[in-house]
């Protein structure tokens, strides 16, 4: 007969069931990151460097219905002669774009989804 499990083998496997769950919920917020990356770029005839965007900050945030999600911003480089390398960045709300900055470097190009 098999030993039942320990309070302390619980919450591994429950931290661990977390863990994964944070790590699959990331892979589909960064997904959802480079494709909106893309599109803004493509729209506005700007090349997207390395096709890849970058985690800035992860926090928790409230949704408009008040509920808490997790908020991750992102980082990319893009490009509008393809001799230079400027900024842009992307925030997620759960996996809901919220705020979207590309633009010829100045900052015009700042867009706020609700």
């Amino acid at each position: 007969m098999a030993a039942p499990m320990t309070i302390l083998e619980i919450l591994f496997l429950l931290a661990g069931l977390a863990l994964g769950w944070l790590w699959l919920d990331s892979l589909r917020a960064r997904e959802i990151a480079v494709r909106t990356a893309r599109a803004a770029c493509a729209a506005d005839g700007l090349l997207l460097l390395d096709d890849t965007v970058a985690i800035a900050a992860l926090r928790s945030a409230r949704t408009e219905a008040g509920r808490i999600t997790l908020e991750r911003s992102y980082d990319f480089e893009y490009s509008d002669t393809g001799n230079n390398r400027l900024k842009g960045g992307i925030t997620l709300r759960g996996h809901r774009v919220t705020m979207l900055n590309v633009g010829a470097g100045d900052g015009t190009n700042v867009y706020t989804l609700h």
